[in-house]
């Protein structure tokens, strides 16, 4: 049992590891040869505290930090596209992809420093974590992950809080499936199938999270929280039920940037602006074992 503490002191590096990607390595000062957590954020423009340009949580520094205060380096990146908005540039030719690949470029900057190297991704982050681990690392936690394909989960959404485009929604994901892009959608779902992101929305309902973690051949840590309000506990275990020897956590009370909510949903939804929310322990705990664990196995 691995036990938590605060106390690990820790170096910060900024690193760049190539023209798309920035990040900040966290290395324990007083650890020889500690495992590598490469954490990979969630969708939109989230930088690598987490953030966005409208909402700051620092949920993503909160969690490298915990996790190198007790022996455990972390490298987390800027999103690409947050480089970019930063210069300026819209590039509309970005793919989900374009993820996969900086994801997999980390990876191979960090592989001749580090024997165990472990990918945790984060909400859409876990997607593309779950295709970078398929070359080649030595873990994979999937943190608040989908367990079913984009196109579906926009369909359920759309059902749940506009059943009066589920129809529209149909035929325009049929469209997209099918490999051609469509102007013809109500106004009101232009935020999901603008004409710009639809390509980059083809390319991601490529995937199907259960048939990718299916083929996975390396330990995996699936974590979910009981209050979540974008991933739900069924799609944490819709991953478990196509990895059978995945290790599944479900921490009560936990939102979908891993905060303890005690109130409502309104209470749960500030809590995405707001940056004195600590990451739940249990989260930390969780992989730090599993980590341990893991390495524990690559030393044999």
């Amino acid at each position: 049992m691995t036990t938590f503490t605060d106390a690990q002191n820790f170096s910060s590096t900024e690193i760049t590891i190539n023209r798309y990607v920035d990040g900040t390595l966290l290395v324990p000062e007083s650890v020889e040869n500690p495992p590598l957590v490469i954490i990979i954020a969630g969708s939109g423009p989230t930088d690598r505290n987490g953030n966005q340009s409208f909402m700051k949580n620092d949920m993503l520094k909160k969690l490298a930090e915990g996790l190198s205060e007790n022996g455990v380096a972390t490298f987390r990146y800027d999103k690409r596209v947050v480089k970019q908005l930063k210069a300026g540039i819209f590039d509309k030719n970005i793919r989900f992809d374009d993820f996969v690949t900086d994801a997999k470029s980390v990876v191979t900057y960090f592989k001749p420093s580090y024997d165990s190297i472990i990918i945790a991704g984060h909400s859409q982050g876990s997607l593309v974590g779950l295709l970078a681990s398929e070359s080649g690392v030595d873990g994979f936690i999937s943190l608040a992950g989908a367990g079913n394909p984009i196109d579906q989960i926009i369909l359920e959404q759309i059902t749940k809080t506009a059943p009066f485009f589920t129809e529209d929604t149909k035929r325009v994901l049929e469209t997209l499936k099918s490999g051609k892009t469509t102007a013809d959608f109500p106004p009101a779902l232009a935020s999901i199938f603008n004409l710009d992101i639809q390509p980059f929305m083809m390319n991601w309902m490529e995937y199907n999270p259960q048939e990718r973690i299916e083929n996975l051949e390396i330990p995996v840590l699936i974590v979910n929280g009981t209050k979540d309000l974008q991933v739900s506990v069924m799609e944490a275990q819709l991953l478990k039920d196509h990895k059978a020897d995945a290790e599944l956590v479900i921490i009560k009370n936990m939102n979908h940037l891993l905060f303890e909510i005690d109130g409502d949903d309104l209470v749960n939804t500030k809590s995405y602006n707001e940056l004195n929310h600590p990451i739940i322990p249990q989260v930390i705990t969780s992989m730090l074992n599993f980590i341990q664990k893991d390495k524990s196995t690559i030393e044999e």
